[in-house]
Protein backbone atom coordinates (compact mmCIF):
# COMPACT_ATOMS: atom_id res chain seq x y z
CA UNK A 1 0.00 0.00 0.00
CA UNK A 2 1.49 3.37 -0.97
CA UNK A 3 2.05 5.59 2.05
CA UNK A 4 2.58 9.33 2.11
CA UNK A 5 4.25 10.57 5.26
CA UNK A 6 3.01 13.77 6.79
CA UNK A 7 4.10 15.13 10.13
CA UNK A 8 2.63 18.18 11.73
CA UNK A 9 3.60 19.56 15.13
CA UNK A 10 2.40 22.81 16.61
CA UNK A 11 3.04 24.28 20.09
CA UNK A 12 0.15 26.70 19.57
CA UNK A 13 -2.40 25.06 21.94
CA UNK A 14 -0.07 25.13 24.98
CA UNK A 15 0.94 28.71 24.23
CA UNK A 16 -2.66 29.68 23.89
CA UNK A 17 -3.42 28.04 27.22
CA UNK A 18 -0.59 29.94 28.94
CA UNK A 19 -1.67 33.23 27.39
CA UNK A 20 -5.24 32.66 28.51
CA UNK A 21 -4.13 31.94 32.08
CA UNK A 22 -2.03 35.11 32.17
CA UNK A 23 -4.90 37.19 30.84
CA UNK A 24 -7.21 35.76 33.52
CA UNK A 25 -4.72 36.59 36.26
CA UNK A 26 -4.36 40.17 35.02
CA UNK A 27 -8.10 40.56 34.79
CA UNK A 28 -8.51 39.24 38.31
CA UNK A 29 -5.90 41.69 39.61
CA UNK A 30 -7.59 44.66 37.91
CA UNK A 31 -10.97 43.59 39.24
CA UNK A 32 -9.60 43.45 42.78
CA UNK A 33 -8.28 47.01 42.55
CA UNK A 34 -11.36 48.49 40.88
CA UNK A 35 -14.57 46.62 41.74
CA UNK A 36 -16.76 49.23 40.05
CA UNK A 37 -17.92 48.40 36.47
CA UNK A 38 -16.33 50.75 33.99
CA UNK A 39 -18.36 49.86 30.89
CA UNK A 40 -21.90 48.96 29.85
CA UNK A 41 -22.36 45.14 29.76
CA UNK A 42 -22.46 43.69 26.23
CA UNK A 43 -25.76 42.43 24.90
CA UNK A 44 -26.08 38.64 25.03
CA UNK A 45 -25.73 37.01 21.61
CA UNK A 46 -28.73 35.44 19.94
CA UNK A 47 -27.94 31.72 20.04
CA UNK A 48 -29.69 29.02 18.08
CA UNK A 49 -30.37 26.25 20.58
CA UNK A 50 -31.94 22.84 20.05
CA UNK A 51 -32.40 21.22 23.43
CA UNK A 52 -34.21 18.13 22.14
CA UNK A 53 -32.56 14.69 22.45
CA UNK A 54 -30.40 13.53 19.55
CA UNK A 55 -33.01 10.83 18.79
CA UNK A 56 -36.79 10.94 19.15
CA UNK A 57 -36.72 7.92 21.43
CA UNK A 58 -38.75 5.89 18.96
CA UNK A 59 -35.89 4.83 16.69
CA UNK A 60 -34.30 1.59 17.86
CA UNK A 61 -30.77 1.87 19.20
CA UNK A 62 -28.28 0.24 16.81
CA UNK A 63 -26.46 -2.28 18.97
CA UNK A 64 -24.84 -4.24 16.17
CA UNK A 65 -24.00 -4.07 12.47
CA UNK A 66 -23.34 -7.81 12.26
CA UNK A 67 -26.24 -8.49 9.88
CA UNK A 68 -24.88 -5.82 7.54
CA UNK A 69 -21.24 -6.91 7.66
CA UNK A 70 -21.46 -10.71 7.65
CA UNK A 71 -22.65 -11.16 4.03
CA UNK A 72 -19.99 -8.73 2.77
CA UNK A 73 -17.16 -10.52 4.58
CA UNK A 74 -17.73 -13.62 2.45
CA UNK A 75 -17.10 -11.56 -0.71
CA UNK A 76 -13.80 -10.06 0.50
CA UNK A 77 -10.72 -12.15 -0.24
CA UNK A 78 -7.04 -12.16 0.65
CA UNK A 79 -4.59 -11.89 -2.27
CA UNK A 80 -1.11 -13.37 -1.90
CA UNK A 81 1.25 -12.31 -4.69
CA UNK A 82 4.70 -13.58 -5.52
CA UNK A 83 7.29 -12.61 -8.09
CA UNK A 84 10.86 -13.53 -8.91
CA UNK A 85 13.31 -10.68 -8.51
CA UNK A 86 16.70 -10.87 -10.20
CA UNK A 87 19.69 -8.84 -9.10
CA UNK A 88 23.31 -8.74 -10.17
CA UNK A 89 25.92 -10.28 -7.93
CA UNK A 90 28.78 -7.90 -7.23
CA UNK A 91 31.83 -9.05 -9.22
CA UNK A 92 35.25 -9.26 -7.64
CA UNK A 93 37.24 -6.25 -8.96
CA UNK A 94 40.11 -8.61 -9.87
CA UNK A 95 38.00 -10.43 -12.49
CA UNK A 96 37.03 -7.17 -14.17
CA UNK A 97 40.55 -7.11 -15.65
CA UNK A 98 39.48 -9.96 -17.93
CA UNK A 99 36.37 -8.78 -19.79
CA UNK A 100 34.40 -11.60 -21.38
CA UNK A 101 36.11 -14.38 -19.43
CA UNK A 102 34.02 -14.01 -16.30
CA UNK A 103 30.40 -13.13 -17.17
CA UNK A 104 28.34 -11.26 -14.61
CA UNK A 105 26.23 -13.44 -12.35
CA UNK A 106 22.61 -12.95 -11.34
CA UNK A 107 20.89 -13.96 -8.14
CA UNK A 108 17.15 -14.70 -7.98
CA UNK A 109 14.91 -14.27 -4.97
CA UNK A 110 11.20 -14.63 -4.31
CA UNK A 111 9.31 -11.51 -3.26
CA UNK A 112 5.90 -11.90 -1.63
CA UNK A 113 3.08 -9.44 -1.08
CA UNK A 114 -0.32 -9.31 0.56
CA UNK A 115 -3.47 -7.42 -0.31
CA UNK A 116 -7.22 -7.78 -0.40
CA UNK A 117 -9.89 -7.94 -3.08
CA UNK A 118 -13.66 -7.87 -3.55
CA UNK A 119 -15.67 -10.47 -5.49
CA UNK A 120 -18.10 -8.60 -7.74
CA UNK A 121 -19.47 -11.45 -9.87
CA UNK A 122 -20.50 -15.01 -9.05
CA UNK A 123 -18.23 -16.35 -11.82
CA UNK A 124 -15.06 -15.00 -10.23
CA UNK A 125 -14.28 -11.40 -11.21
CA UNK A 126 -12.46 -9.60 -8.39
CA UNK A 127 -11.75 -5.89 -7.97
CA UNK A 128 -8.50 -4.87 -6.28
CA UNK A 129 -5.67 -2.33 -6.52
CA UNK A 130 -3.12 -2.22 -9.31
CA UNK A 131 -0.30 -1.99 -6.79
CA UNK A 132 -1.45 -5.25 -5.16
CA UNK A 133 -0.92 -7.31 -8.34
CA UNK A 134 1.63 -5.23 -10.26
CA UNK A 135 4.54 -7.35 -11.51
CA UNK A 136 3.24 -10.52 -9.87
CA UNK A 137 4.19 -13.89 -11.38
CA UNK A 138 1.57 -15.73 -9.35
CA UNK A 139 -1.58 -14.74 -7.45
CA UNK A 140 -3.13 -16.96 -4.81
CA UNK A 141 -6.65 -16.09 -3.62
CA UNK A 142 -7.91 -17.19 -0.21
CA UNK A 143 -11.64 -17.06 0.54
CA UNK A 144 -13.13 -16.82 4.00
CA UNK A 145 -14.19 -20.49 3.81
CA UNK A 146 -10.49 -21.41 3.33
CA UNK A 147 -10.84 -22.31 -0.35
CA UNK A 148 -7.78 -21.37 -2.42
CA UNK A 149 -7.64 -20.40 -6.10
CA UNK A 150 -5.02 -19.23 -8.55
CA UNK A 151 -6.03 -15.97 -10.24
CA UNK A 152 -5.15 -14.45 -13.59
CA UNK A 153 -4.92 -10.74 -14.28
CA UNK A 154 -7.63 -9.49 -16.64
CA UNK A 155 -6.36 -5.91 -16.79
CA UNK A 156 -4.82 -3.10 -14.78
CA UNK A 157 -5.04 0.69 -14.80
CA UNK A 158 -2.14 2.35 -12.97
CA UNK A 159 -3.68 5.80 -13.49
CA UNK A 160 -6.53 4.96 -11.09
CA UNK A 161 -4.80 2.12 -9.19
CA UNK A 162 -7.53 -0.34 -10.21
CA UNK A 163 -6.98 -3.95 -11.29
CA UNK A 164 -9.34 -6.75 -12.27
CA UNK A 165 -8.40 -10.38 -11.65
CA UNK A 166 -10.40 -13.60 -12.11
CA UNK A 167 -10.61 -17.04 -10.57
CA UNK A 168 -12.25 -20.10 -12.13
CA UNK A 169 -15.20 -20.69 -9.85
CA UNK A 170 -18.99 -20.49 -9.84
CA UNK A 171 -21.72 -19.43 -7.43
CA UNK A 172 -19.36 -17.27 -5.42
CA UNK A 173 -20.63 -14.77 -2.83
CA UNK A 174 -20.73 -11.26 -4.27
CA UNK A 175 -21.01 -7.74 -2.93
CA UNK A 176 -23.71 -5.27 -3.99
CA UNK A 177 -22.48 -2.01 -5.51
CA UNK A 178 -23.85 1.34 -4.35
CA UNK A 179 -23.88 4.72 -6.13
CA UNK A 180 -20.80 6.36 -4.63
CA UNK A 181 -21.87 9.77 -6.01
CA UNK A 182 -24.63 9.77 -3.38
CA UNK A 183 -22.20 9.18 -0.52
CA UNK A 184 -22.14 12.07 1.99
CA UNK A 185 -19.59 13.31 4.48
CA UNK A 186 -20.65 11.85 7.82
CA UNK A 187 -22.05 8.59 6.42
CA UNK A 188 -21.06 5.49 8.39
CA UNK A 189 -18.69 3.15 6.54
CA UNK A 190 -16.84 -0.10 7.22
CA UNK A 191 -13.41 -1.12 5.93
CA UNK A 192 -12.93 -4.87 5.36
CA UNK A 193 -9.67 -6.57 4.48
CA UNK A 194 -6.67 -8.49 5.79
CA UNK A 195 -4.46 -5.93 7.57
CA UNK A 196 -0.93 -6.95 8.50
CA UNK A 197 -1.77 -10.58 7.60
CA UNK A 198 -3.62 -11.16 10.88
CA UNK A 199 -6.79 -12.31 9.13
CA UNK A 200 -9.93 -10.65 7.86
CA UNK A 201 -10.82 -7.60 9.93
CA UNK A 202 -13.72 -5.13 9.95
CA UNK A 203 -13.25 -1.55 11.14
CA UNK A 204 -15.78 1.26 11.36
CA UNK A 205 -15.70 4.99 10.74
CA UNK A 206 -17.33 7.73 8.73
CA UNK A 207 -16.77 9.44 5.41
CA UNK A 208 -14.40 12.26 6.38
CA UNK A 209 -14.24 13.96 2.97
CA UNK A 210 -14.88 13.38 -0.74
CA UNK A 211 -12.98 14.27 -3.89
CA UNK A 212 -9.56 14.14 -2.28
CA UNK A 213 -6.48 14.59 -4.49
CA UNK A 214 -3.40 13.74 -2.46
CA UNK A 215 -0.90 13.21 -5.33
CA UNK A 216 -0.39 9.51 -4.60
CA UNK A 217 -0.68 8.75 -8.34
CA UNK A 218 1.37 11.73 -9.48
CA UNK A 219 4.22 9.61 -10.90
CA UNK A 220 1.90 8.00 -13.44
CA UNK A 221 -0.05 11.23 -14.06
CA UNK A 222 -3.06 9.51 -12.56
CA UNK A 223 -6.56 10.60 -11.69
CA UNK A 224 -7.53 10.96 -8.04
CA UNK A 225 -11.01 11.39 -6.59
CA UNK A 226 -10.59 9.60 -3.27
CA UNK A 227 -13.10 9.04 -0.49
CA UNK A 228 -11.39 9.89 2.81
CA UNK A 229 -12.34 7.88 5.88
CA UNK A 230 -11.22 7.41 9.47
CA UNK A 231 -12.13 3.70 9.42
CA UNK A 232 -8.86 1.96 10.26
CA UNK A 233 -6.92 0.94 7.13
CA UNK A 234 -3.50 -0.69 7.41
CA UNK A 235 -0.96 -2.54 5.26
CA UNK A 236 -2.79 -5.48 3.68
CA UNK A 237 -6.12 -3.63 3.43
CA UNK A 238 -5.25 -2.45 -0.07
CA UNK A 239 -7.89 -3.61 -2.54
CA UNK A 240 -10.39 -4.40 0.20
CA UNK A 241 -13.94 -3.17 0.56
CA UNK A 242 -15.31 0.08 1.92
CA UNK A 243 -19.03 -0.49 2.48
CA UNK A 244 -21.89 1.67 3.71
CA UNK A 245 -24.37 1.02 6.54
CA UNK A 246 -26.46 -1.10 4.16
CA UNK A 247 -23.53 -3.35 3.33
CA UNK A 248 -23.12 -1.98 -0.20
CA UNK A 249 -19.71 -1.43 -1.75
CA UNK A 250 -18.90 2.30 -2.00
CA UNK A 251 -15.13 2.17 -2.47
CA UNK A 252 -11.94 0.11 -2.90
CA UNK A 253 -9.47 0.84 -0.11
CA UNK A 254 -6.20 2.09 -1.56
CA UNK A 255 -3.88 4.15 0.64
CA UNK A 256 -3.25 5.94 3.92
CA UNK A 257 -1.49 9.05 5.14
CA UNK A 258 0.84 8.12 7.96
CA UNK A 259 4.30 8.93 9.35
CA UNK A 260 4.39 5.47 10.95
CA UNK A 261 3.04 3.32 8.07
CA UNK A 262 0.10 2.42 10.30
CA UNK A 263 -3.37 3.86 10.62
CA UNK A 264 -3.78 7.32 12.15
CA UNK A 265 -7.32 7.85 10.91
CA UNK A 266 -6.62 9.17 7.40
CA UNK A 267 -7.38 6.53 4.79
CA UNK A 268 -8.39 6.75 1.13
CA UNK A 269 -10.65 4.62 -1.05
CA UNK A 270 -11.39 4.74 -4.79
CA UNK A 271 -15.11 5.47 -5.38
CA UNK A 272 -16.91 2.36 -6.63
CA UNK A 273 -18.51 4.23 -9.55
CA UNK A 274 -15.03 4.90 -10.90
CA UNK A 275 -13.78 1.41 -10.06
CA UNK A 276 -16.76 -0.23 -11.80
CA UNK A 277 -16.33 1.92 -14.90
CA UNK A 278 -12.65 0.98 -15.17
CA UNK A 279 -13.47 -2.67 -14.49
CA UNK A 280 -16.08 -2.87 -17.27
CA UNK A 281 -13.63 -1.36 -19.76
CA UNK A 282 -10.81 -3.72 -18.73
CA UNK A 283 -13.04 -6.78 -19.00
CA UNK A 284 -14.45 -5.73 -22.39
CA UNK A 285 -11.26 -4.54 -24.09
CA UNK A 286 -8.29 -5.13 -21.78
CA UNK A 287 -7.62 -1.39 -21.79
CA UNK A 288 -9.18 1.85 -20.57
CA UNK A 289 -10.37 4.42 -23.11
CA UNK A 290 -10.41 8.03 -21.95
CA UNK A 291 -11.72 11.19 -23.52
CA UNK A 292 -9.24 13.64 -25.05
CA UNK A 293 -9.71 17.38 -25.59
CA UNK A 294 -6.19 18.43 -26.61
CA UNK A 295 -5.45 21.47 -24.48
CA UNK A 296 -3.03 22.38 -21.72
CA UNK A 297 -4.54 24.57 -19.04
CA UNK A 298 -3.83 26.46 -15.84
CA UNK A 299 -6.18 27.00 -12.88
CA UNK A 300 -8.24 30.18 -13.05
CA UNK A 301 -6.87 32.31 -10.19
CA UNK A 302 -8.53 35.43 -8.79
CA UNK A 303 -5.92 37.69 -10.44
CA UNK A 304 -6.27 36.08 -13.85
CA UNK A 305 -10.07 36.11 -13.57
CA UNK A 306 -10.02 39.84 -12.89
CA UNK A 307 -7.70 40.48 -15.85
CA UNK A 308 -10.05 38.56 -18.13
CA UNK A 309 -13.08 40.48 -16.91
CA UNK A 310 -14.51 37.72 -14.72
CA UNK A 311 -15.55 37.72 -11.08
CA UNK A 312 -12.68 37.05 -8.69
CA UNK A 313 -14.43 33.94 -7.37
CA UNK A 314 -15.02 32.47 -10.83
CA UNK A 315 -14.04 28.81 -11.20
CA UNK A 316 -12.56 27.16 -14.28
CA UNK A 317 -9.35 26.71 -16.25
CA UNK A 318 -7.45 28.91 -18.70
CA UNK A 319 -6.18 27.42 -21.97
CA UNK A 320 -2.42 27.94 -22.40
CA UNK A 321 -1.87 25.58 -25.33
CA UNK A 322 -3.97 23.93 -28.05
CA UNK A 323 -2.55 20.77 -29.65
CA UNK A 324 -2.47 20.81 -33.47
CA UNK A 325 -5.16 18.60 -35.02
CA UNK A 326 -6.81 18.04 -31.65
CA UNK A 327 -10.57 18.11 -30.99
CA UNK A 328 -10.02 21.47 -29.28
CA UNK A 329 -8.41 22.99 -32.37
CA UNK A 330 -11.14 21.60 -34.62
CA UNK A 331 -13.77 23.17 -32.35
CA UNK A 332 -12.04 26.56 -32.57
CA UNK A 333 -10.76 26.86 -29.01
CA UNK A 334 -8.06 29.51 -28.55
CA UNK A 335 -5.36 30.56 -26.11
CA UNK A 336 -6.66 32.39 -23.01
CA UNK A 337 -10.16 30.98 -23.49
CA UNK A 338 -11.58 30.19 -20.07
CA UNK A 339 -13.38 26.84 -19.81
CA UNK A 340 -16.03 27.03 -17.11
CA UNK A 341 -17.58 23.59 -17.52
CA UNK A 342 -18.75 20.79 -19.77
CA UNK A 343 -22.26 19.37 -20.23
CA UNK A 344 -23.55 21.59 -17.39
CA UNK A 345 -20.86 20.27 -15.04
CA UNK A 346 -18.92 23.26 -13.64
CA UNK A 347 -15.17 22.82 -13.19
CA UNK A 348 -13.99 23.50 -9.64
CA UNK A 349 -10.27 22.87 -10.19
CA UNK A 350 -7.68 21.82 -12.76
CA UNK A 351 -7.84 18.26 -11.45
CA UNK A 352 -11.62 18.27 -11.81
CA UNK A 353 -11.18 19.41 -15.42
CA UNK A 354 -8.68 16.61 -16.23
CA UNK A 355 -10.76 13.99 -14.48
CA UNK A 356 -14.10 14.97 -16.02
CA UNK A 357 -12.73 15.01 -19.59
CA UNK A 358 -11.01 11.66 -19.07
CA UNK A 359 -14.24 10.02 -17.91
CA UNK A 360 -16.14 10.95 -21.08
CA UNK A 361 -16.28 8.38 -23.87
CA UNK A 362 -14.03 8.95 -26.89
CA UNK A 363 -16.11 9.99 -29.89
CA UNK A 364 -18.90 11.39 -27.76
CA UNK A 365 -20.21 14.90 -28.28
CA UNK A 366 -20.12 17.51 -25.54
CA UNK A 367 -20.89 21.16 -24.91
CA UNK A 368 -18.14 23.31 -23.43
CA UNK A 369 -19.04 26.47 -21.60
CA UNK A 370 -16.30 29.02 -22.23
CA UNK A 371 -15.59 32.71 -21.80
CA UNK A 372 -13.84 34.61 -24.59
CA UNK A 373 -13.34 38.38 -24.56
CA UNK A 374 -15.58 38.63 -21.53
CA UNK A 375 -18.53 36.86 -23.17
CA UNK A 376 -19.87 33.42 -22.33
CA UNK A 377 -20.60 30.98 -25.14
CA UNK A 378 -21.25 27.28 -25.71
CA UNK A 379 -18.94 25.31 -27.98
CA UNK A 380 -19.85 21.91 -29.46
CA UNK A 381 -16.98 19.46 -29.44
CA UNK A 382 -16.38 15.80 -30.29
CA UNK A 383 -13.86 14.21 -27.94
CA UNK A 384 -10.93 12.16 -29.17
CA UNK A 385 -9.18 9.23 -27.53
CA UNK A 386 -6.46 9.93 -25.00
CA UNK A 387 -3.32 8.06 -26.01
CA UNK A 388 -1.04 7.21 -23.10
CA UNK A 389 1.37 5.67 -25.65
CA UNK A 390 0.81 7.68 -28.83
CA UNK A 391 3.10 5.44 -30.94
CA UNK A 392 1.51 2.15 -29.86
CA UNK A 393 -0.68 0.68 -32.60
CA UNK A 394 -1.35 -2.69 -30.95
CA UNK A 395 -0.47 -4.02 -27.52
CA UNK A 396 3.33 -4.07 -27.45
CA UNK A 397 3.66 -2.87 -31.06
CA UNK A 398 4.94 0.66 -31.77
CA UNK A 399 5.08 2.34 -35.16
CA UNK A 400 6.02 5.63 -36.82
CA UNK A 401 5.61 7.24 -40.26
CA UNK A 402 8.06 5.94 -42.85
CA UNK A 403 10.72 8.62 -43.47
CA UNK A 404 13.67 9.05 -45.81
CA UNK A 405 16.24 7.86 -43.28
CA UNK A 406 14.35 4.61 -42.70
CA UNK A 407 13.93 4.11 -46.44
CA UNK A 408 17.66 4.40 -46.96
CA UNK A 409 18.53 2.13 -44.02
CA UNK A 410 16.13 -0.59 -45.20
CA UNK A 411 16.87 -0.05 -48.90
CA UNK A 412 13.18 0.20 -49.73
CA UNK A 413 11.69 0.51 -53.18
CA UNK A 414 10.33 4.06 -53.85
CA UNK A 415 6.88 2.52 -54.45
CA UNK A 416 6.71 1.26 -50.86
CA UNK A 417 4.91 3.67 -48.53
CA UNK A 418 3.12 3.30 -45.24
CA UNK A 419 3.73 2.93 -41.52
CA UNK A 420 6.99 1.47 -40.17
CA UNK A 421 6.84 -0.92 -37.20
CA UNK A 422 9.63 0.26 -34.89
CA UNK A 423 9.42 -2.37 -32.13
CA UNK A 424 7.49 -5.47 -31.06
CA UNK A 425 7.65 -6.35 -27.37
CA UNK A 426 8.44 -9.91 -26.32
CA UNK A 427 5.09 -10.21 -24.55
CA UNK A 428 3.05 -8.74 -27.42
CA UNK A 429 0.19 -11.06 -28.51
CA UNK A 430 1.15 -10.24 -32.13
CA UNK A 431 4.83 -11.14 -31.83
CA UNK A 432 4.29 -14.20 -34.04
CA UNK A 433 2.80 -12.09 -36.86
CA UNK A 434 4.56 -8.74 -36.77
CA UNK A 435 8.21 -7.70 -36.57
CA UNK A 436 10.34 -4.58 -36.33
CA UNK A 437 11.19 -2.96 -39.72
CA UNK A 438 7.99 -4.32 -41.26
CA UNK A 439 6.11 -1.67 -43.29
CA UNK A 440 2.31 -1.62 -42.99
CA UNK A 441 1.08 -0.42 -46.38
CA UNK A 442 -2.68 -1.01 -46.01
CA UNK A 443 -5.13 -2.01 -43.29
CA UNK A 444 -8.50 -3.39 -44.40
CA UNK A 445 -7.70 -2.22 -47.96
CA UNK A 446 -7.12 1.35 -46.72
CA UNK A 447 -3.68 2.99 -47.22
CA UNK A 448 -2.10 4.21 -43.97
CA UNK A 449 0.70 6.67 -43.33
CA UNK A 450 0.65 7.29 -39.57
CA UNK A 451 -0.71 5.79 -36.34
CA UNK A 452 -3.85 7.91 -36.46
CA UNK A 453 -4.86 6.76 -39.96
CA UNK A 454 -4.02 3.17 -39.01
CA UNK A 455 -6.36 3.32 -36.01
CA UNK A 456 -9.14 4.68 -38.21
CA UNK A 457 -8.64 1.85 -40.72
CA UNK A 458 -8.71 -0.73 -37.92
CA UNK A 459 -12.06 0.61 -36.75
CA UNK A 460 -13.64 -0.14 -40.15
CA UNK A 461 -13.65 -3.94 -39.75
CA UNK A 462 -13.04 -4.93 -36.11
CA UNK A 463 -14.49 -8.38 -36.84
CA UNK A 464 -12.08 -9.23 -39.68
CA UNK A 465 -8.84 -7.31 -39.85
CA UNK A 466 -6.02 -7.86 -42.32
CA UNK A 467 -2.99 -5.88 -43.40
CA UNK A 468 -0.84 -5.61 -46.49
CA UNK A 469 2.76 -5.42 -45.28
CA UNK A 470 6.18 -5.18 -46.93
CA UNK A 471 9.00 -7.11 -45.30
CA UNK A 472 12.41 -8.32 -46.46
CA UNK A 473 11.88 -7.51 -50.11
CA UNK A 474 8.31 -8.65 -50.61
CA UNK A 475 4.67 -7.91 -49.86
CA UNK A 476 2.35 -10.25 -47.96
CA UNK A 477 -1.03 -10.37 -46.22
CA UNK A 478 -1.11 -10.56 -42.42
CA UNK A 479 -4.41 -11.47 -40.78
CA UNK A 480 -5.12 -10.22 -37.27
CA UNK A 481 -7.22 -12.02 -34.67
CA UNK A 482 -10.80 -10.74 -34.33
CA UNK A 483 -11.30 -8.39 -31.40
Amino acid sequence: MPVVNLSMKSPLPSRLLATTALASALAFGLAAKDPKPTATPNKKPDLRIDATPVTDGKSPVVASYAEVVEPVQKAVVSIYSSKTVKERVQMNPYFRQFPGLFPEQERSSEQEGLGSGVIVSADGYILTNNHVVEGADKLKILLTDDREFTAKIIGTDPKTDIAVIKIDAEKLPVVTLADSDKLRVGDVVFAIGNPLAIGQTVTMGIVSAKGRNVHILEEVKGYEDFIQTDAAINMGNSGGALVDAKGRLVGINSAIYSPTRTNIGIGFAIPVNLAASIMNSLIATGTVSRGYLGVSADPLTADVAEQLGLAKDAKGVVIINVAPGSPAEKAGLKLTDVILGINEHPFTSLEDFRWTIAQLAPGSGAKLKIVRDGKEKLVDITLGTFQDKPDELFAGVTASPLNGEARKRLNLDPAVSGLLITAVAEDSPLRDRLAANMVIMEINRTPVSDVASARQALALRPDREFMLVYFRGGARIVRLPAR
